[in-house]
């Protein structure tokens, strides 16, 4: 298939926070819990209860499982049928060195045509060699593209600095920015949104200017987001990261989410504008270990269905 380099789309230069009824009730102040603390309480449960095994602190928190997912797009141009996407969140280097090792090898295995970097690739400022060679490693064989995460603004790394470093890496870095890759006579459209929690993502400017897609993937680090997309969007699928599942999921226990993550957890979710897929992401953070929570790398292949007969 013929490749064109791909368009850059830029958003709007000052965005804006979301506001209105469209803020579901438990996010409306956009908590200030971190993940530190919900580890915190995760372990403390954990020591109380069943505690953690050798297992959660030595393989468990190494094993990175490859999935495979249909996305189906109703009228999906052919050209995009079969596209394979690849979704890499929540590495949290320079720590886990096991499960980027073999996050890096099932990515060299499968080869997907698109990579999404969705947010928390590094802990640190002093890290950013760390993402830059991971990035590298990282990259589809078509196009790869990166957003921000929570930890990347704790981390003092602006939008400017990240976008330096994946560019080092050959990575196309979006905030509140779409790109438009043509494949052939098809055009995917790709938006990556700032982070909810710690950023200020900002949808409408993200798509302000952009032209017709055949279809659009959106990509964002707090999956408590999808819930202010309201219907009518231009989105054919919803990737985002950040509650590692749960990563320490104990017996008897709810799971817990940390701040933006809404009502999502991991997986396949319903929203007013595409489907959502949450990623369990590849590392851990603060405790590094994973009880009945694998880490996963995510691949997903664009597949047509019949355009929906209600449709105009």
């Amino acid at each position: 298939m013929r490749i064109i380099q791909p368009e850059m789309k830029t958003g709007a230069q000052s965005p804006r926070r979301p506001t209105g009824p469209m803020i579901p009730a438990d996010e409306g102040l956009r908590g200030r819990v971190s993940r530190r603390h919900f580890l915190a309480a995760t372990a403390a449960a954990g020591a109380a209860g069943a505690g953690l095994s050798g297992w959660a602190f030595g393989p468990a928190a190494t094993t990175v499982e490859l999935t495979r997912h249909d996305a189906l797009v109703p009228g999906l141009a052919p050209g995009l049928d079969g596209l394979r996407i690849a979704q890499v969140s929540d590495v949290h280097l320079p720590a886990n060195a096991g499960a980027v090792r073999n996050a890096l090898a099932l990515l060299d295995a499968e080869r997907p045509e698109i990579v999404l970097l969705t947010g928390d690739i590094v802990e640190h400022y002093d890290a950013l060699d760390d993402l830059i060679a991971f990035a590298r490693r990282a990259r589809g064989t078509v196009g790869t593209y990166a957003v921000m995460g929570n930890w990347e603004h704790s981390a003092g790394i602006a939008p400017i600095n990240a976008r330096r470093a994946y560019e080092a890496a050959g990575v196309q870095f979006l905030c509140n920015e779409t790109t438009l890759l043509q494949v052939g006579s098809a055009q995917l459209g790709i938006v990556g949104l700032d982070d909810y929690v710690e950023g200020r993502p900002d949808a409408a400017g993200a798509i302000a200017r952009v032209e017709h897609a055949d279809a659009m993937v959106w990509a964002f680090h707090a999956p408590g987001f999808a819930d202010l997309l309201p219907a009518g969007v231009p989105a054919s699928l919803l990737l985002s990261g950040h509650t590692h599942g749960g990563q320490i999921r104990l017996p008897l226990l709810p799971a817990i989410r940390p701040s933006g993550s809404g009502r999502f957890l991991e997986g396949w979710y319903d929203t007013a504008s595409a489907p959502l897929y949450v990623s369990r992401g590849v590392g851990t953070t603060n405790i590094r270990a994973r009880f009945r929570c694998p880490a996963e790398l995510p691949v997903f292949t664009l597949k047509r269905t019949q355009k929906d007969p209600g449709a105009g």
